[in-house]
């Protein structure tokens, strides 16, 4: 069965208004997008470098609270051929950090029909704990297949080794939670890390490539198959990156590294027309880009529903 007859069939979770899960081919590559929650975060992290009366005037343009903003989080599940892959593993839970909204994704497969020990391989865009911290949720490494394939570039795990926060704005906790997640990941699934060094074919017409900028490993996943195309971004693209990809987002780690890389992938996707899907677009962050003057412009899908 598809995992758009998957998403068709299978009722939603009694506790949810709506499924948190879309589906759509891109040729002969089925695509589930499935919701992880929402990450309540202060809106200064959506652009630190910029004024913030500017930043005010965006909020209010966009009807968007000036105190804190919800960011979506966003995992994908791919099947190509014989394989079902996950493309990075959502929050997970952190007791310490309070955030009951996220951390949704283990449930929400589970409501799809998505069987962990079918998962072949996973594919993260890097080592941050809302990418990796489902792995670390208790029982769930039992669940998963003995010869799981996990596919990180090696930058970014080097990286890990001894994180460097000086460019990044956080709220206070936040560093020393990145800092021990992606410790623990790597301990705990250091024997299942498959590492490439700037692109890796994870299976039929799915390619991981590494942008760097975000974190130095951080990596974006084109699929292609049947003339189609989309670029999972990970969390190259943010929704205030289209008005203005040169703000600096507070978590990232090389922040004029990664607005040149942002720029270069939109100007790129624009120019293909393919379909993208980021991290922390609004769910289920389908769309298109298009060029609007000097800057970008975000153009959702129709949903098929």
């Amino acid at each position: 069965m598809s995992l758009e007859n998957i998403a068709k069939t299978i009722r939603p979770v009694r506790d949810e208004l709506v499924p948190s899960r879309y589906a759509l081919r891109i040729g002969e590559i089925d695509v589930l997008v499935v919701s992880d929650g929402v990450l309540p975060l202060p809106t200064a992290m959506l652009a630190h470098n910029a004024d913030p009366a500017v930043r005010e005037a965006w909020l209010d343009d966009m009807y968007l609270p000036q105190d804190a903003f919800d960011w979506s989080l966003n995992v994908v599940v791919v099947r190509s051929g014989a394989q079902t892959i996950l493309l990075d593993a959502g929050l997970g839970l952190d007791p310490d950090l309070n955030l009951p909204r996220a951390g949704q994704l283990i449930r929400r497969l589970e409501a799809a029909g998505i069987d962990l020990g079918a998962v072949t391989d996973i594919v993260l865009t890097h080592m941050h704990m809302d990418h990796v911290g489902g792995l670390l949720v208790d029982g769930v490494k039992e669940r998963l297949r003995a010869d799981l394939r996990i596919h990180v570039a090696a930058a970014e795990v080097e990286f890990w080794k001894a994180p460097d926060f000086t460019h990044a704005v956080m709220p206070q906790g936040f560093p020393d939670a990145l800092r021990a997640t992606a410790t623990r990941f790597a301990d705990v699934y250091r024997s299942r890390l498959c590492l490439f060094d700037e692109t890796a074919e994870v299976a039929p017409g799915v390619v991981a490539q590494r942008t760097g900028g975000h974190t130095p490993g951080h990596s974006v996943i084109r699929l292609s198959s049947g003339g189609e195309r989309l670029t999972f971004a990970g969390d190259a693209i943010f929704a205030v990156g289209f008005d203005h990809p040169d703000w600096h987002n507070g978590f990232e780690h090389d922040p004029e590294e990664a607005a040149r890389v942002r720029i270069r992938l939109l100007r790129e996707l624009a120019g293909t027309g393919e379909q993208l899907v980021a991290t922390h677009l609004p769910f289920p962050s389908i769309g298109r880009v298009a060029v609007d003057g000097d800057a970008f412009r975000w153009v959702p899908a129709f949903w098929d529903y």
